[in-house]
């Protein structure tokens, strides 16, 4: 095992979770209370609904990591997408904050040796690279409806979380005026 390679995988998903974390507060954060709570139609997931599984799913996946099945025999998947009563902002947040919280603590503890150990999810095996692919595509799929949830709600009144329409080549022109000689900044 490459131990220069582990690290830097290590790095780079604390860097892109970090990422989805930050895009999905700043959209969270643009919403009124009873948006959180809002859907489009009768099968869709409101923001809160969304937050309370991935904050069940983070919790199950990412507790006792290496020992234990993801797949907690306590989760109760189905009641994720239930809510039993009108949870405030504080609730809904807690919930995020949990479950990031739980996915940061077991990616720190993670030694480069770990990467290809075998871990189970659902009584599947997967290499611990295979099941943090796994979850960092669930999670981005997942904050990616967090944002266009809120951008709907929002309407005329989002701030954009990225380059704002029509402001790409605006963008480019100060990277390129910040560019230090010699670095790459990618223009995509």
């Amino acid at each position: 095992m490459d131990t220069n390679l582990a690290t830097h995988y290590f790095d780079e998903v604390r860097r892109q979770f970090r990422g989805y974390q930050r895009l999905g507060e700043g959209a969270i954060a643009q919403l009124k209370d009873e948006e959180l709570l809002a859907t489009v139609d009768p099968e869709s997931n409101s923001v809160a609904i969304i937050i309370k599984h991935l904050a069940g799913n983070m919790r199950s996946r990412f507790t006792d990591f290496l020992t234990t099945d993801g797949e907690k025999p306590d989760r109760h998947r189905d009641q994720e997408f239930e809510l039993n009563s009108v949870p405030a902002r504080t609730e809904v947040m807690r919930w995020w904050e949990d479950g990031w919280s739980r996915v940061f603590s077991a990616i720190e503890a993670l030694k480069p040796e770990d990467l290809m150990r075998t871990v189970t999810i659902r009584g599947e095996p997967h290499t611990v690279l295979q099941a943090i692919n796994r979850q960092l595509a669930h999670y981005a799929y997942h904050v990616g409806q967090i944002v266009f949830l809120a951008k709907h709600l929002r309407s005329s009144e989002w701030k954009s979380l990225s380059i704002p329409r029509g402001k790409s080549e605006e963008f480019k022109r100060k990277l390129l005026a910040e560019r230090k000689p010699g670095s790459w900044i990618p223009l995509s």
